[in-house]
């Protein structure tokens, strides 16, 4: 048994497909699958059911993936733990983002991380908040940077600053000529939000519990931009975090955003990561420039 064995039958596990997992693998599928036949031997029990078009884990199998996972991700964190020791604001952070803050934060953070951190390469991605902490959780993320207030349990986590939630409304409507909002001027009003899964939705949901609101049922957003353009056709209003209403994003035809009178409503960002990363030295440097960008806003 070697941890390239495991490679494989992890990849196989992720894609439930030969094909797929000996490309994911870089492998020929006779490879890849005459590789996991001898694991199987050598274990002596089998881990994998084939079928014509089905491929999935026996219950042995199962339980052998998860602590694969756990042993990989071990071994990555040696090589990491390695070349961390060498330069650790160097090498590759794996990055990510929910979708309601990475494309309004990152045209202001990545310029002074750039400056900050020249030999740091970060790739980057975009994931509801379930699925982020589940990546985060699989060692497949080194960090998340998320709205707070989520069960991160067995993670690390570190606040970097409150954003405020502002109304959009369309511009016709009888709250624009007011300079600011109370919740309660929202009562009667129909509310626009986002699908399920994304962490906003609960947020404006919280935000409005205590008054008279309608959600369009018959309308669930994918995204922020969606939403945007539903309230400026008329058919109702939404919440949009402040980091969505500035910049160019604060030009949108027929949407005006005001912004609520205290105590304002508001989400706490934050960053969340493994206990056992040995990118600490990295992260703290990523939190601490998106920190600064947040704490600088007007």
């Amino acid at each position: 048994m070697n941890l390239r064995d495991l490679r494989y039958l992890v990849a196989l596990a992720d894609t439930r497909h030969f094909g797929h997992a000996a490309s994911k693998s870089h492998v020929s599928q006779p490879t890849l699958s005459a590789q996991i036949k001898k694991l199987e031997e050598y274990l002596g029990a089998p881990l994998v059911e084939r079928q014509p078009r089905n491929v999935s884990l026996t219950e042995v199998g199962e339980r052998v993936v998860a602590r694969a996972r756990r042993v990989l991700q071990d071994c990555d964190d040696i090589v990491e733990l390695a070349r961390a020791a060498r330069d650790p604001l160097a090498g590759t952070l794996r990055v990510a983002f929910i979708p309601t803050l990475g494309p309004y934060l990152l045209p202001l953070v990545t310029p002074a991380l750039r400056r900050k951190l020249p030999k740091l390469q970060l790739m980057l991605y975009e994931y509801q908040t379930g699925a982020l902490l589940e990546r985060l959780r699989a060692g497949e993320l080194d960090v998340g940077i998320l709205a707070l207030g989520v069960d991160t349990e067995g993670l690390e986590t570190r606040a970097l600053g409150d954003e405020a939630f502002t109304l959009a409304l369309p511009a016709s409507h009888r709250l624009a000529k007011q300079a600011s909002v109370r919740t309660d001027d929202l009562a009667g009003e129909t509310l626009l939000l986002l699908e399920d899964g994304h962490c906003l939705r609960d947020q404006a949901l919280d935000v409005c519990s205590r008054i008279d609101v309608h959600e369009a049922e018959d309308f669930r957003a994918t995204s922020l931009e969606t939403l945007r353009q539903m309230v400026a056709a008329g058919l109702g209003i939404t919440l949009l975090p402040e980091l969505a209403t500035r910049g160019p994003f604060a030009a949108a035809k027929n949407v005006v955003a005001r912004p609520f009178a205290k105590p304002v409503p508001h989400r706490t960002l934050g960053a969340a990561w493994r206990r056992s990363t040995t990118r600490s030295a990295a992260i703290g440097a990523i939190c601490e420039s998106i920190a600064a960008v947040l704490g600088a806003r007007p």
